[in-house]
C-alpha cells in the first residue's frame, strides 16, 4: 500500500509538468520542409542546404529543401504562407520576397507583415560595382563625373527588374544625383556575360558570382555596396568611403514561418540555427562563398525586414517600378 501511495505521489508531482507540456517538447517529430522560391544552385538555395545538413544532424528528423522557382520567390512564399502553422514548413525567405515585392507587385497573394513570422537572420552578402576594364573611371568620383558629364549615356545591367543588383543601381542614382540607363537581363550570368563583352557600361552584382571575376583581373571593381570592406577584396572601397555616404545595399536571406507558429517553436529554431551559424565549420564554408553569416534573435530579423521594407519602398516609389 506504501509503494502504491509512493508512485501516486510522483505521478501527482509530474501533473504540473505535463499539463505544460507542449507540441515543442516533442518538435521535430517528423520530417520537416524548408521552401527555397528561387532555383536550385544560388545562393539562398545554398544557404538553406547547409542549414538543413545541419539542423538534420541536430534534430535526428529529416530537414528536406523544396525549391519552389517563379514570380520573384511569389510562389514560394505563398505556399508557405497557406501552410499549417506548427513548424513542418519554412520559409527560407530573401530580401525580394520579405521587404521589396509588395512595392512591386500590384497584387499578391500573401502579406510577407502579416503571414510570417521571423525565425533567424541567416546571411547577407554585399554587390559589387564591376565594369570593364577597359572603362576609364578609376574610383567612384570618377564614375560620377563622368555620369553628369554625359546624362544618360552610361547603362547599369542588372539581373532583372526588381532585383538587388537593379535596386542597388536605383539607389545609386537617386543618392549620387546621376541619369543612367537601365538594362536588365534574365539573371547575373547573362548580365555578366554583356558586361564582359563591353555592351554595357557597370553592374552591382552579387558578390559571389563576380569576385571571381575582380580577383582575375577581367573586371574592375570600383566600390563595395556593404558598410565595410570584402575579405575577398580588401583595397576595394565601400561606396560610402568612396564618398556616397551612407549608402547601403545588402542581399540576405533568413528563416520564416507561418504566423501563427508556436513561439516555442520558433525560439527552438533559432536556437538551432544561431548556434549552426556561429559554429566554425559552417562559418568557413559560407565565408568561402562570399556571404556572411548572421544569427541573432527573431526580433533582430523582424527589425531588418521593417528597416529594408521602409528603405526599398522609398527607392522604388522615387524610382517608378512597378511590375505585374
Amino acid at each position: 500500500m506504501k509503494n502504491l501511495f509512493g508512485r501516486a505521489a510522483v505521478l501527482l508531482a509530474c501533473l504540473p509538468t505535463l499539463a505544460l507540456a507542449g507540441p515543442e517538447d516533442s518538435y521535430p517529430d517528423k520530417a520537416v520542409r524548408i521552401v527555397v522560391p528561387f532555383a536550385a544552385g544560388g545562393s539562398t538555395d545554398v544557404v538553406a542546404r547547409i542549414l538543413a545538413e545541419k539542423l538534420q544532424e541536430q534534430f535526428k528528423q529529416p530537414f528536406v529543401v523544396d525549391n519552389r522557382a517563379g514570380a520573384s520567390g511569389n510562389i514560394g512564399a505563398e505556399l508557405v504562407a497557406k501552410s499549417p502553422a506548427d513548424g513542418y514548413t519554412l520559409l527560407m525567405g530573401a530580401t525580394g520576397i520579405l521587404s521589396i515585392n509588395d512595392h512591386l507587385y500590384g497584387k499578391l497573394n500573401y502579406n510577407a507583415a502579416k503571414d510570417f513570422v521571423p525565425v533567424s537572420y541567416a546571411t547577407q552578402n554585399a554587390n559589387i560595382l564591376v565594369v570593364s576594364p577597359g572603362m576609364p573611371a578609376t574610383n567612384v568620383a570618377d564614375l560620377v563625373q563622368l555620369a553628369k558629364t554625359r546624362p544618360g549615356a552610361l547603362s547599369f545591367a542588372s539581373s532583372g527588374p526588381g532585383s538587388s543588383t537593379h535596386l542597388s543601381g536605383e539607389l545609386f542614382k537617386s543618392m549620387t544625383g546621376v541619369s543612367m540607363l537601365h538594362v536588365p537581363y534574365k539573371g547575373s550570368s547573362a548580365a555578366l556575360t554583356d558586361l564582359l563583352g563591353g555592351n554595357v557600361t557597370m553592374l552591382f552584382d552579387n558578390a559571389p558570382s563576380s569576385i571571381g571575376f575582380v580577383q582575375q583581373g577581367k573586371l574592375k571593381a570600383l566600390a563595395v555596396t556593404s558598410r565595410k570592406r570584402l575579405p575577398g577584396l580588401p583595397n576595394v572601397p565601400t561606396l560610402d568611403e568612396a564618398g556616397v555616404k551612407g549608402y547601403e545595399s545588402l542581399s540576405w536571406s533568413g528563416v520564416v514561418a507561418p504566423a501563427a507558429t508556436p513561439r516555442a517553436i520558433v525560439l527552438k529554431l533559432n536556437r538551432a540555427i544561431d548556434a549552426i551559424l556561429k559554429s566554425d565549420d559552417v562559418k568557413a564554408k559560407l565565408l568561402n562563398l562570399g556571404v556572411e553569416p548572421v544569427g541573432g534573435t527573431p526580433e533582430d530579423f523582424g527589425r531588418l525586414i521593417q528597416a529594408e521594407h521602409d528603405k526599398w519602398g522609398k527607392v522604388i516609389k522615387t524610382a517608378q517600378i512597378k511590375l505585374n
